[in-house]
């Protein structure tokens, strides 16, 4: 990645909050949000993407504003990668015309799944999908939690040929999931897999990273603040010094930029109702990464007490 000494130098002055925000809107006016290929086709997506799934969840009660701003700093901003899962049709009916606003539809690569049990019940959900996002065409559908993977592979492999979906995959969100999502990988035509991993929770790393790259599948990642859990355990403690090496300015930053500097991962998608929790989420593309001695450090900090 290239290096802009005065862009470094003025993240690292930055060691609050409250300067990265005035400092956001000079970067990206200057720099695009950073992409990475899509391994099967070569397609660019942000390295930063949107995962919708609690927020929509909250459009009951919270209105469609807090999605609807978050999506148009996603955008603003230079990103496109927004994943969803299928809700009530009622939620889903107020969620996809956010996907539709005329400033954002043509400029958001949607991720969509599909979880329930049973063939038709799958293809329900697709059709439901398609129906109130407004999209004949998504641009991946995955199984989610590979839930009756067996069942609806050979559906997402047709809606593929049949141009429905652009691009296929599995998702799983915890280790006991691994052995199954690592079997799948190295038997099945995947363009796709999504999966937790963050600076506590490394062991992603250790096999089915490196079987991605190794077999050519772009790669989603959930959980990087362990659903929010991740804030409880650094509460209170001060982001090290050393952070400023590789332009760190923020504890979710810390996660996102270890992340990230694995070379696998296609897209870290993050959660956030706040838009300005979302631009210095995306601020975490931009600069250096951790080397590996540094990514140990980071596990070690995070692993001690205090």
């Amino acid at each position: 990645m290239r290096e802009h000494t005065t862009r470094r130098d003025f993240l690292i002055r930055l060691t609050a909050l409250g300067a990265v925000m005035p400092a956001a809107t000079e970067l990206f006016a200057q720099e695009t949000l950073p992409t990475r290929p899509i391994p099967s086709t070569g397609e660019r997506l942000p390295m930063v993407g949107f995962g919708s799934s609690k927020a929509v969840m909250e459009i009951p009660t919270e209105g469609p504003e807090p999605v609807e701003r978050v999506l148009r700093m996603l955008v603003a901003r230079g990103g496109r990668v927004v994943d969803t899962s299928p809700r009530t049709e009622a939620i889903d009916a107020q969620f996809g015309p956010l996907l539709n606003l005329p400033e954002l539809r043509d400029r958001l690569f949607v991720a969509a799944k599909i979880n329930t049990n049973g063939r038709q019940q799958g293809i329900d959900q697709m059709r439901q999908m398609q129906r109130l996002f407004g999209r004949p065409t998504l641009d991946l559908i995955q199984v989610e939690s590979m839930r009756d993977v067996e069942t609806h592979w050979p559906n997402l492999r047709a809606w593929k040929d049949a141009g429905q979906a652009r691009y296929i995959g599995v998702t799983v969100s915890s280790y006991g999931a691994y052995e199954r999502l690592e079997e799948f990988m190295r038997s099945e035509p995947l363009d796709f897999v999504h999966m937790n991993y963050s600076v506590v929770e490394t062991r992603a790393e250790e096999r089915l990273l490196p079987l991605a790259r190794d077999r050519g599948l772009g790669v989603l990642i959930n959980r990087p603040f362990l659903n929010g859990a991740y804030f409880q355990r650094v509460e209170g403690r001060t982001l090290p010094d050393w952070a400023a090496d590789f332009d760190c300015t923020s504890w979710a930053q810390f996660s996102l930029k270890y992340i990230l500097a694995n070379p696998a991962v296609t897209c870290v998608l993050t959660e956030t109702t706040n838009p300005r929790h979302m631009e210095e989420n995306m601020l975490a593309a931009f600069g250096r990464w951790p080397d590996q001695a540094t990514r140990r450090r980071m596990r070690a900090l995070l692993e001690s007490p205090s």
